[in-house]
């Protein structure tokens, strides 16, 4: 991914730097009576005409953009005889969409971006974040009334009197001197749909937005944990690669990437995947102390304090830097699925469909400042790009558009967590991946890389916070006063890095299990007492025990016999407690 910045009003550009990382290839700069607009471009799409920023053909709208538009040669072929394109940039196509349709053109752009856009004409400006806000932005106010507009927050701290995210589906116009929501999805009242499930039409879409993200001029491959989500994402490449361009300059083969500690659950599973699909395979080991020493650089990248994500976002920042090393610079991942599908366990426990509905619409909604910051940012430090075609528009239409039943854990009918997935795969004849594969349970992937990971995580900040700086945690964070000493260690280190009171106010806060939001809590009385976010706490798969806690296995999430002829039951085939408890760490 990219990194732009836009200064309107203002003289100073000069931090445009602190961003570099996310664009090795390139630096652009655009200056018009004291509005700035940057770019640090990691070159994906057309790499050698591509640079910006962007232009019109009298050179008065320009755009700074960080994004992919998966449909610009279609937009292209709309203006043909009306625009003279001078660029392969897929980013290009947003300049006339505006000539045309002045800021009303955001909803016909099929990607993920955040850009700037700069009229000279009439010196106004507009800037837009992609749906889900899968790209990050941050939007910041000088004291001398600038905007300064950054894909990341470390370009206004310092400079900025306030700053906060710029929302997800949104556009901000100079003429209207504020945001409005370009994004309106029919699932966004949280109404629950009664749309049947449509198993092909389900498939046809995924597979439909993992294509289109096959668009690149350079090296790829896929991230693979070996669990459903990116196994399926790394199977229909696969499949789909041969009819690519990509295939024309790159060949038919494909490079797949895990990252775990020793004999961790992801590094066998991912194993067994790639052998399967017959994918060049490369699997990095780290250990607990190169997490340790990587946490400070984790936090600046990542702009966060959020537990789960730091938890997460270290083995995915490691991972990053070899795959750069190989000379890759994009890769696909599974990211999104567990919000729109309900995957994480702790919706095992929602009450009803409704409850369940509203939980994925909330989970949806919140996704810009967990899963796809750390997918992006992590990454991005090392100027490497994440695709998730999970959070396709136009899949997302389609999963958020089933009524929620069908997506619900129900042991008697054979349905575990993401079964509407699982069964729209599960191709008899052209098998897209292994049953018990296909089945495996949920793994969160800071437990998947191996569950020594989280256990010398807390080891290691037990020793560094004492009880005392616990006990006057309230005193010295009274925002979002961390709860146990993992998370004051994380505090410590983010409040050094970005001490703005806006800063932390960046960053979302409340009790989870799971990773559920704090409304999902009120589900099971025993989780309202927990003060880690960890899916440990989730060890049953059927709802109907109300158990939130019990056999934990040393530690490691073992499941009862129940959980297991649960997934025996829906994989048709003979799995044992103890096989399913092996793998099963819960989300």
């Amino acid at each position: 991914m990219c990194g732009i910045l836009a200064v309107l009003g203002c003289t100073d550009w000069s931090q445009a730097k602190r961003a570099r990382h996310r664009g090795p290839d390139w630096s652009g700069l655009y200056q018009h009576e004291g509005n700035f607009l940057a770019q640090q471009r990691l070159a994906v799409v057309s790499p050698l005409s591509g640079d910006q920023p962007l232009f019109n053909e009298d050179r008065t709208v320009v755009v700074v953009a960080n994004g992919e538009i998966y449909n610009h040669k279609n937009i292209r072929k709309q203006f043909t005889g009306k625009h003279s394109f001078t660029t392969g940039s897929d980013c290009e196509v947003i300049i006339p969409l505006y000539e045309e349709y002045g800021e009303n053109f955001v909803d016909l752009l099929d990607g993920v971006f955040a850009f700037v856009l700069y009229d000279a004409r009439n010196k106004t400006y507009v800037a837009a974040r992609d749906a889900i806000g899968v790209n990050p932005l941050y939007i910041g106010w000088g004291s001398d009334g600038s905007v300064w507009i950054s894909s990341e927050m470390k370009a206004l701290n310092e400079d900025c009197v306030r700053f906060e995210l710029f929302p997800p589906g949104h556009l901000y116009s100079s003429a209207a001197a504020g945001f409005r929501r370009w994004y309106r999805p029919h699932w966004f009242l949280e109404q629950v749909p009664a749309t049947p499930y449509q198993p092909l039409v389900l498939r046809e879409a995924f597979e439909k937005a993992v294509i289109k993200r096959l668009m690149t001029d350079v090296p790829f491959g896929v991230l693979l944990s070996g669990g459903l989500d990116s196994s399926l994402v790394a199977s229909v490449t696969k499949r789909h690669l041969v009819e690519t361009e990509a295939a024309d300059k790159f060949g038919t083969e494909l490079h797949s990437f895990v990252v775990g500690l020793e004999n961790s659950p992801d590094l066998k599973a991912a194993r067994e995947v790639a052998d399967y699909l017959g994918t060049i395979h490369h699997e990095f080991h780290f250990t607990v102390q190169d997490g340790i020493d990587a946490i400070e650089e984790v936090i600046y990248h990542d702009e966060t304090y959020d537990v789960t994500t730091i938890r997460a976002s270290t083995p995915m920042f490691l991972m990053a830097r070899k795959i750069k090393s190989l000379g890759v610079k994009m890769v696909l991942s599974g990211e999104g699925s567990d919000e729109l599908l309900g995957g994480y366990l702790y919706f095992h426990f929602a009450p009803n469909k409704e409850e369940f509905h509203k939980e994925t619409c909330r989970k949806v909604k919140a996704l810009h400042q967990y899963d796809c910051l750390r997918a992006n940012k992590a990454t991005s430090a090392w100027g490497l790009e994440v695709r998730v075609p999970f959070l396709d528009k136009e899949f997302i239409d389609v999963a958020m558009s089933m009524d929620p039943e069908w997506k619900m854990y129900n042991k008697s009918l054979g349905r575990i967590e993401k079964w509407v997935m699982r069964k729209a795969f599960d191709d008899e004849e052209n098998p897209y991946l292994p049953k018990h594969i296909l089945y495996r349970q949920k793994e969160q992937f800071s437990d998947g890389v191996g569950y020594n990971w989280i256990d010398g995580l807390k080891a290691f900040t037990e020793q560094q916070v004492t009880d005392e700086m616990m006990s006057n945690a309230a005193q010295l964070f009274p925002y979002n006063t961390p709860v146990n000493k993992e998370a004051y260690y994380y505090r410590m280190i983010f409040e050094r890095l970005f001490p703005q009171e806006s800063a932390r106010e960046t960053v979302p806060w409340g009790p989870s299990i799971a990773c559920s939001t704090p409304a999902a809590i009120e589900w099971v009385e025993q989780w309202k007492a927990s003060n880690d976010p960890s899916g440990r706490f989730i060890s049953s798969h059927d709802s109907a025990t109300g158990a939130a806690a019990g056999d934990h296995a040393n530690g490691h999430g073992g499941l009862p016999a129940a959980v297991a002829n649960g997934h025996a039951a829906a994989n048709g085939s003979t799995v044992n407690a103890n096989e399913v408890a092996a793998v099963a760490i819960a989300v």
